[in-house]
């Protein structure tokens, strides 16, 4: 008969767009959605912008972990469903296809057509079927639906308020997209600039989004991110009388209230006006009008020197009953607290210096052991002690003091306890033109008025002049055609809104889409979505720790309350992956060292590439991507390769392997496995490689042996362990196969190897029972043939014996 065996040469341009056509001719990666299935798991990544032509090897990285866990769940019988899709909207597409000087309409979807063959190239298990593209108007439709319902719920309002403003992206900015004073995407120095924005109440959810995290199991790097943006203080509000009214403070130390010498007013504060007399107004109007042109990050930060002027007016200190003047100052924000302060100098660093430069008056009201309540203070004085020069309260701890002193206050009406927050209200609106349209008409004689759900989507109408200028009124209000549309209440000429919503809101819900992007009458589907979600794993970058997942958990939070979800937390377990650098040195176009990842799949292969990328460290620490490193996965490879033709050639019966083996071979089933739940694939990878050599070195391979390790490959290496599975006779996909499990009792070696050495030198090696005895042990190393070449017929004088490890005869 002739041998029609393939050849065992790996070719893996062949095997792998083989075995991408038999995945799409089979549906392999497509779950029936809705067919009850046993352990649903949804496996989630977080989805690209497509603001480049296509992907880096940084995103491979990212994308290909995400993928290697969820083909491992589906080995271990989960049913996953695994979609991708594209955050196309927002800024970064749109100066992308400014920068390109070609219309976005016409940019994007090129970009996006070239990240799918990538991401089909590089071996994903994605359901195409479900994708959603947030450009699309059938899913545009539903963000707009989303606003609506926030909007209708009273947690959509508009206002005018202070903003950050990028004059290069010509854009608002969220507080979370401005890193120390600079946009996050450009690094341009953000402005302060007064416009009408509409704004979510995420503030009213502030308390549940804090007190929630501690039931998710994420990467702690992630939940310490989220709470300390949201912030939580506990502290009390004060009433100081004035003559223009009552000014509240919001302060954490209320222990500290005898010792405030004077009061300070955010610039915008509307009591300003009514406390200052004549005599200071023009004075009082010039800071105002500096301070309205100041930089607001560095206003938030005190990244500036102090500077104030004082009202002319007074307050009523209510523990003192002294007055204390009023002053200006651009360190204090209208959005904290209550736009005013109490001023400690004494135990506060801004208030100090503030009180130094302009000659206040700084008092001691907490003194350390040992330290006289008359003592000078040179500096603020922050530690703990006992308060002095505090009326009733002197002698208290400053612990005991802050609720005493509260209460004390609020018997006298002057007071209460209070937990603010410092996370503020979400800005959805962007002057940009690449959004979806926020769905509102004003109307002179109705006022605002919600885009019926019936007339959604409002379309993006396609403008050739989309560029953003320095007006702050958004590019679509050019286009007049667009722009004028009839009331929906009273049908008269209305007007709509130009701005468009933030990016963030189109990715706040995509998750909910996948599973049912088919259905064109409703955003998500309930039964679908009761099936699938929330989602079982996400992983992604953690630079959105405390943007898209602080996001999606309000607007989650919001529909179920709403009552459109059973559930109000997205993701159960969310996972940051690392980042990839390249020789030593982070990836940048001016280095010119980006990695571009079809050039190392054309040389390589995707199965190597992915192996290698995967093999670089944990996937939550990254590593060093190094162009020597690459062979040695293919080289691996190989040698599964041919192990796999030999242990799938015919043979009378399978070869006995030893003991020693058969330990390796269920040690290194449990390191994949621990290897694989702890995404540290870098050590499953190394398990596999070690039994490999075990293998050949024992020159013995059951069929067993080689079909487990195929399957623990098959996540990393997906096209060629669909290969080796079919050359070893089977018919269905490997990823029907199950994990391999590993006996405890037999990952412990029966044997160990034993180190003989003569005076000091190792002169042989014995193989031995683990649980041999010490006399058993000698009496081996002294008839090892090795041995007794070197003791050349003397008696050891002495004998050592380090259990489990060496042998020493001293002659």
């Amino acid at each position: 008969m002739t041998d029609e065996r393939p050849s065992t040469g790996y070719h893996p341009e062949q095997v792998e767009s083989k075995w991408r056509e038999r995945w799409q001719q089979r549906g392999t990666n497509a779950p029936d959605l809705d067919r009850p299935a046993t352990e649903p798991f949804y496996n989630l990544m977080m989805f690209p912008y497509p603001s480049a032509e296509g992907l880096h090897v940084g995103n491979m990285f990212a994308f290909t972990g995400g993928d290697v866990y969820g083909r491992y769940q589906r080995l271990r019988g989960k049913t996953v469903f695994e979609p991708m899709g594209y955050d196309a909207f927002g800024i970064h597409s749109e100066n992308f296809a400014i920068k390109q000087g070609i219309h976005p309409g016409e940019l994007i979807p090129r970009n996006i057509a070239n990240f799918r063959r990538q991401f089909e190239r590089i071996g994903g298990m994605f359901d195409w079927r479900h994708t959603v593209d947030t450009t699309d108007p059938a899913y545009y439709k539903w963000t707009q639906w989303l606003f609506l319902q926030l909007y209708k719920a009273g947690k959509a309002y508009k206002k005018q308020a202070s903003v950050n403003w990028c004059p290069t992206d010509k854009t608002v900015l969220a507080n979370e997209q401005v890193e120390g004073g600079v946009c996050e995407r450009c690094g341009t120095p953000v402005e302060q600039r007064v416009l009408e924005q509409w704004f979510f109440r995420i503030t009213e959810y502030a308390g549940r989004l804090l007190d929630s995290l501690d039931g998710l199991d994420w990467s702690d790097s992630t939940r310490n991110a989220q709470r300390n943006w949201i912030g939580r203080s506990e502290g009390a509000e004060v009433d100081f009388a004035s003559p223009a009214g009552i000014l509240r403070v919001y302060t954490t130390r209320p222990d500290t209230i005898f010792g405030a010498t004077f009061m300070v007013l955010a610039p915008e504060h509307p009591f300003i006006d009514a406390l200052t007399p004549p005599a200071q107004r023009t004075l009082v109007d010039a800071y105002r009008a500096e301070a309205s042109k100041t930089d607001l990050v560095a206003r938030r930060t005190g990244e500036k020197s102090k500077s104030g002027v004082f009202t002319g007016g007074f307050a009523t200190n209510p523990a003192t009953g002294k007055p204390i003047p009023v002053w200006i100052a651009d360190y204090v924000l209208m959005e904290y607290g209550t736009g005013a302060i109490m001023a400690v100098p004494g135990h506060d660093d801004r208030d100090f210096a503030f009180a130094t430069k302009f000659g206040l008056p700084i008092v001691r009201v907490i003194a350390a052991p040992g330290e006289e309540a008359s003592a000078p203070l040179t500096e603020a004085h922050h530690g703990p002690g006992v308060l002095v020069n505090s009326g009733p309260f002197n002698g208290v701890g400053t612990d005991e003091a802050r609720a005493k002193v509260t209460a004390w206050l609020a018997g006298k009406g002057a007071g209460e306890g209070k937990t603010l927050f410092r996370l503020h209200d979400w800005c959805i609106s962007r002057q940009r033109y690449w959004g979806p349209p926020i769905p509102i008409i004003y109307c002179d004689a109705c006022g605002p008025q919600p885009v019926p759900e019936k007339d959604l989507p409002v379309l993006l109408p396609v403008i050739e002049d989309f560029r953003p200028d320095d007006s702050g009124v958004s590019p679509l209000a050019r286009h007049k055609e667009w722009y004028h549309a009839p009331c929906p209440k009273c049908g008269k000429p209305g007007r709509r809104e130009t701005d468009v919503s933030d990016t963030f809101l189109d990715s706040a819900w995509y998750f909910l889409r996948y599973p049912s992007t088919e259905f064109t009458d409703r955003p998500f589907d309930r039964e679908r979505t009761r099936r699938w979600l929330p989602v079982a794993t996400y992983i992604g970058g953690n630079e959105h720790a405390v943007l898209h997942l602080l996001y999606s958990r309000f607007i989650t939070m919001v529909l179920k309350e709403l009552g459109h979800l059973d559930f109000e937390e997205p993701f159960t377990r969310f996972r940051a992956h690392g980042m990839i650098v390249k020789d030593g040195a982070k990836m940048s176009k001016s280095r010119g060292n980006v990695i571009i990842p079809d050039d190392y799949i054309d040389k390589w292969g995707a199965d190597t590439f992915r192996m290698y990328l995967m093999f670089l460290g944990p996937l939550g620490d990254g590593g060093d991507f190094r162009d020597e490193g690459v062979s040695g996965p293919r080289r691996f490879l190989e040698r599964m390769w041919l192990l796999v033709a030999e242990g799938g050639a015919p043979r009378p019966t399978e070869p006995v392997i030893t003991p020693a083996l058969i330990s390796k071979w269920h040690r290194a089933k449990q390191r994949a496995t621990e290897g694989m739940d702890a995404l540290r694939y870098n050590t499953a990878i190394a398990a596999l490689m070690e039994l490999l050599n075990a293998v050949k070195d024992e020159g013995a391979h059951p069929r067993a042996l080689v079909e487990e390790m195929i399957v623990m490959l098959a996540p990393f290496a997906p096209h060629f362990a669909e290969e080796c599975w079919e050359r070893l006779g089977h018919s269905t996909t490997v990823f029907d196969a199950r994990w391999p499990a590993f006996d405890p009792a037999l990952v412990v070696e029966s044997t160990v190897e034993i180190v003989v050495q003569v005076n000091g030198k190792v002169r042989s090696k014995i193989t031995i029972a683990r649980e041999a005895d010490e006399a058993t042990v000698l009496a081996a190393a002294l008839a090892d043939a090795g041995t007794l070449k070197f003791l050349d017929g003397q008696t050891p004088k002495k004998k050592i014996y380090v259990p489990g490890r060496l042998v020493n005869l001293v002659v």
